[in-house]
């Protein structure tokens, strides 16, 4: 039982710490990506190709001068980017990053807690990210500010009803709430083949979902709440030093977890083609189904900073119009779907 314990501690850390990790060079790949795609050369002046550049960010946002507005409500306008940071980090908790490790006989999964309505709890934890925007925006006392955490609470309740319906679908086929489980029904038996991940059989829900993550995460073409050209800097316009820092840390966090939900929901999670036939030990091919999960993961990190800069941001109308008569019309259409051809087919 202690060691049981002991191995979750280690792996909370260092599922913390990559965390953390990733959402810091998450900031120095888009800068890359953006340089990549506008043919520039990108950061280049701390450490070899710039690559102490994340390092050199988070050390200015420690050291720049606090400001609270005088105006604004002190004790509301602390909590709000801790709460938008806690939650970002909360909602890793139950994702599969691979399979299990046998240590001393005892077989320990890489998953901190499997619980049976995993989906929920993302979507619980998502959920409460949006009032550490909404309350940031209202304490600054600022008229922008509000502006854009009115958006942000609109949008992603917007963006919730549609993202929930798209899953009702996968929870139709698959029969669970837990990661793990939907994880483990997408091995594909002998050979763990791509053809049975989800993404075959829910297109349309998996991008529904891809399209609500984007407004989850605030991420263009759905960065409407701090719409600089509109808002200044929207909810955080009034923001300094590291409570600065805990917004922006948040939204790349958003960024990771989102794509390793998407990864996990729709492409296998850690499994990967051919993973059973390899005649490797048992530790090896989850230490490479858990390195396959987090290339699944860049590859959507990437895809998220693509469209960035690529894609104009729509207008506020066009956002909305696309959330309530597009995207839920459309996730209803499939919920219905989903169902005929379960019970035709069963």
């Amino acid at each position: 039982m202690m060691s049981f314990f002991i191995y979750k501690l280690v792996l909370v850390l260092i599922v913390f710490t990559i965390t953390l990790l990733v959402a810091a060079y998450s900031t120095y790949a888009e800068r890359k990506v953006a340089a990549f795609l506008q043919d520039r050369v990108g950061p280049d002046r701390a450490g070899p190709f710039g690559i102490l550049q994340p390092l050199a960010d988070g050390l200015k946002f420690i050291m720049k001068e606090e400001i609270i507005p005088v105006v604004s409500n002190k004790l509301l306008f602390v909590l709000g980017p801790c709460i938008a940071m806690m939650t970002a980090l909360m909602a890793g908790v139950v994702i599969p990053w691979g399979s299990t490790l046998l240590i001393n006989g005892q077989e320990y999964a890489m998953q901190i807690t499997d619980i049976n309505i995993g989906i929920l709890y993302v979507f619980g934890v998502v959920s409460i990210g949006v009032y550490g925007i909404m309350i940031g925006g209202w304490a600054s006392n600022n008229k922008f500010s509000l502006l854009g955490a009115v958006r942000a609470s609109a949008q992603m309740i917007s963006y919730e009803i549609a993202m929930g319906l798209s899953l009702i679908a996968l929870i139709i086929m698959t029969g669970t709430l837990s990661l793990g489980e939907i994880t483990a029904q997408q091995a594909g038996g002998v050979g763990g083949n791509w053809n049975f991940w989800n993404v075959v059989y829910q297109p349309v829900g998996f991008l529904i979902f891809l399209v609500c993550a984007f407004a989850e995460c605030n991420r263009t073409p759905f960065d409407l709440p701090e719409c600089e050209t509109e808002l200044v800097g929207g909810y955080h316009t009034e923001y300094s030093s590291m409570k600065l820092g805990f917004y922006l840390f948040a939204e790349y966090i958003n960024m990771f977890i989102s794509s390793a939900v998407i990864a996990t929901l729709y492409f296998g999670g850690y499994n990967f083609p051919f993973m059973n036939d390899l005649g490797l030990s048992h530790n090896t091919v989850s230490i490479l189904g858990a390195l396959a999960m987090f290339g699944k993961v860049a590859f959507f990190i990437f895809f998220f900073m693509w469209i960035r800069w690529t894609i104009p941001r729509f207008r506020y109308d066009q956002l909305m119009h696309l959330g309530w008569r597009v995207l839920i019309p459309l996730a209803i259409v499939n919920i219905v779907l989903t169902g005929l051809v379960m019970i035709l087919f069963r």
